[in-house]
This record gives structure tokens, C-alpha cells and sequence, in this order.
């Protein structure tokens, strides 16, 4: 479920400044797009917080090209527009350069919270979508000093705890991109690789902007059938035509970053009766659902009564039919699972993961969760459950 540099053994107390309770953890989560670093005491209480930019882990030279998240080409390196530059394999990553970004945040937060270092460092980061990523990067952490003890796991960790607070449960994460995680009461996992089209994703907010263009170009051409999206998609640039946003983004007259503006766009015609634009938010809510019940398979937990959390930018934001969607077909597939949406900042249940590993009690976390307004589903806890789920020292096959 993620890396550990000191399994079974307890993180020793932090320095701590005088008059400051000392601080327990600190919680990162870094994303594509930001990161945020929080400072959370054994108590569950915030002493000190920072925001800083997207966490990309450089995986080759600024020479070479490859697929990115959404099966496109992209340059690599700092030219290279927003979004996760990809290796067929993981051996180019570099966590240690990768983490060279991330060192003001961790610092500017634990000057806010007048502290040198602390006992355990959580850590949930995006690319860190292989456990062979999550060891190199858990090394370059470790490496960098921040805490007596650190853990490295893929973000979607952060979203699965930030929203359920049992032993069990399923996450599926769509923003840029899509991702799903699910943890069994025994401490098995059940992952997806969710490096792009290579591993069979489809969904994201990257690619959901692709095939909104795609099929749009194809109406304005003649070789699609006709959708308002010809229209819409452009006229949110100010600009007349497919083939004039076309022209813009080909020789960067638009950013390529600018794509994800239309990912509301397309709901929006969806929302106004186009049948294509609606056919591309339906195969999101049947992708999301997928994603859900083949964890969910995986670890037995079909018949049970379970929670499956929903996160990022694109499931957040509760698009009725995208949403609804969800529902309909969970409710048949997964009679018994729990649906709900995190609102809260992520780096909230990478906070409580920390909380978690440090054994901290039931009060802490419920002090923590205030701090951010974020109910919960304890969907499949018991009641004497203390929200962490039994910890393994090796992944399952089943990622």
C-alpha cells in the first residue's frame, strides 16, 4: 500500500521549537497541477501549512520525446507543457531531482510551524503510479531528512483515507487523469498501473478535452457525425471555427495547457441535449464504475457493504449526469457499496495516514477532519475500528 522506510518501528520524537506541541507528521500531497504540505501534531491539530507548484519527477532527458498520460507525444523536460512525462518503464525516473521542487514547500511549512523536522513524513504523490515508483521515490524522501521516518504512496491513497475511515474501501481519482485504488481489512491491495492509454486508461480531464476535439474536428470536416461541440469548443477561445482552434493549438497560438478549459465546456453541452458530448460523459461514468467493481472484485468486497470514495477536479464537481451515471450503474453492479464525493484537500488523508502510522487516537483524527469541514463514510467499520487498515511490507500481484 505504499513504501515504508521503518515498518514496525516507531518514529522517535521530533525537534520542535520552545512552547510548540511537538509535530507528528508531515503530510504532502503532490499533484500535477499543486502541492500542499501541512504540519499536523500527535493531536490531530494543523501547527503550519504551505502551497507550492505540481510535482513532476523528470523520467528522461529534455531531448526525448514519448507518450504522455493521454497517449500523446510530448517533449520532455521544462518546456514541456503541464502533465506527467512517461516511460514505458520506470527505470529513468529520477525521485531525487523530482523531489529538488518540493524541498521550499516541505520547508516553508515547517518554518510556519516553527519546526526543523518531525517525527514521519506521509507522503502521496502523483507519478508515483508503480510500486517500483514508489520505492526509488521513498528512497529520494528518505534522502532529503524532513522526518525521523517517512512512507511513500500514490496519491490516491490520500483521497481513499481522506474519505473513508474504515478498513476497507475503494477510491477512483479523475482530474488530469483517472486512477483507482482499493484496500481489503487484511491490508491487500488492488491497483491499476494508470500510466495512460498504454495501460488501458480511458477518462481523465486530459483525455476527456482529446475526445471532445476529436469528435468535434470530425463534424466540422464531414467525416463525424454532428454534435455542438464543432461549435462550443471553440467559441470558448473566441474563435470561429474548429479549424481555426485547431490551427491555434497546432502552432501554439493557445497553449496546450489550456485544454483542460474544455472539459466544462463539454458537460456544459452534454448538460444542453448534445447526444455525442453526453456519449463521452456516459463512457466516464461507465469507466469510473468499471474501474470500482473490478477492485472491488479483486479483493471479494463485491457483496459487501463498502465505501467507494470519488476525488479530483472532474468527479468533484458532481456533473449531474456524469454523477448520476455513477450512481445508476454502481447501485446494480455494487448493490451494497457506498458512494460518496471528497471535497476535502487530499493532503488530508495524507495527513491521517500519518496520524495512522504513528497509532494516534480516535480524537486526533476527528480534530483533523473538523479542521477541514470532510465527513466521512465508515461504510464496513466496525465500531471498535481505528481507521487504519493492517499494513503489509510487500505489494499483492494484483496491481
Amino acid at each position: 500500500m505504499g513504501v515504508s522506510d521503518a515498518a514496525g518501528r516507531a518514529p522517535s520524537a521530533p525537534g520542535s521549537a520552545v512552547g510548540r506541541p511537538p509535530a507528528a507528521v508531515l503530510a504532502i500531497d503532490a499533484g500535477n497541477s499543486k502541492t500542499d504540505v501541512v504540519v499536523v501534531d500527535a493531536g490531530g491539530s494543523v501547527l503550519g501549512s504551505a502551497r507550492g507548484g505540481g510535482f513532476r519527477p523528470p523520467r528522461a532527458s529534455p531531448a526525448r520525446t514519448g507518450e504522455g498520460p493521454n497517449g500523446a507525444d510530448e517533449p520532455r523536460g521544462p518546456s514541456r507543457p503541464a502533465g506527467p512525462a512517461r516511460l514505458d518503464g520506470p527505470a529513468g525516473l529520477d525521485g531525487l531531482d523530482g523531489l529538488d521542487g518540493l524541498d521550499g514547500t516541505v520547508h516553508e511549512a515547517l518554518r510556519s510551524a516553527g519546526l526543523t523536522t518531525v517525527a514521519h513524513v506521509s507522503a502521496c504523490l502523483a507519478n508515483a503510479d508503480l510500486p517500483t515508483e514508489e520505492a526509488m521515490l521513498a528512497t529520494a524522501v528518505r534522502a532529503r531528512g524532513w522526518g525521523a521516518t517517512s512512507e511513500v504512496r500514490n496519491d490516491t491513497f490520500a483521497v481513499l483515507r481522506a474519505g473513508a475511515d474504515g478498513s476497507r474501501g475503494v477510491a477512483v481519482v479523475c482530474g488530469a487523469g483517472i486512477n483507482c485504488v482499493g484496500v481489503a481489512p487484511d491490508g491487500r491491495t488492488a491497483r491499476f498501473p494508470a500510466v495512460g492509454r498504454i495501460s488501458g486508461d480511458r477518462g481523465g480531464g486530459a483525455a476527456l478535452a482529446e475526445e471532445a476535439l476529436w469528435f468535434a474536428a470530425r463534424a466540422e470536416d464531414g467525416r463525424g457525425e454532428p454534435t455542438e461541440l464543432a461549435r462550443t469548443l471553440p467559441a470558448h477561445f473566441g474563435l470561429p471555427s474548429m479549424y481555426a482552434l485547431i490551427e491555434a493549438l497546432h502552432l501554439g497560438h493557445l497553449a496546450a495547457g489550456r485544454r483542460h478549459e474544455l472539459v466544462p465546456v463539454l458537460f456544459s453541452t452534454a448538460a444542453a441535449g448534445d447526444a455525442v458530448a453526453g456519449a463521452i460523459v456516459d463512457r466516464l461514468a461507465e469507466e469510473v464504475v468499471l474501474m470500482s467493481t473490478v477492485a472491488l472484485g479483486r479483493l471479494g468486497l463485491l457483496e459487501e457493504e463498502v465505501p467507494v470514495v470519488l476525488g479530483g477536479s472532474v468527479l468533484a464537481a458532481r456533473h449531474p449526469r456524469l454523477h448520476g451515471g455513477i450512481e445508476a450503474s454502481l447501485a446494480v453492479r455494487a448493490p451494497k457499496a457506498v458512494l460518496s464525493v471528497v471535497t476535502a484537500p487530499p493532503v488530508l488523508g495524507a495527513a491521517l495516514l500519518g496520524l495512522d502510522r504513528l497509532g494516534a487516537p480516535a480524537g486526533a483524527r476527528s480534530r483533523l477532519r473538523s479542521r477541514y469541514g470532510e465527513q466521512i463514510s465508515t461504510a464496513g467499520a466496525s465500531a471498535t475500528e481505528s481507521g487504519s487498515p493492517p499494513r503489509r511490507t510487500t505489494e499483492p500481484p494484483n496491481h
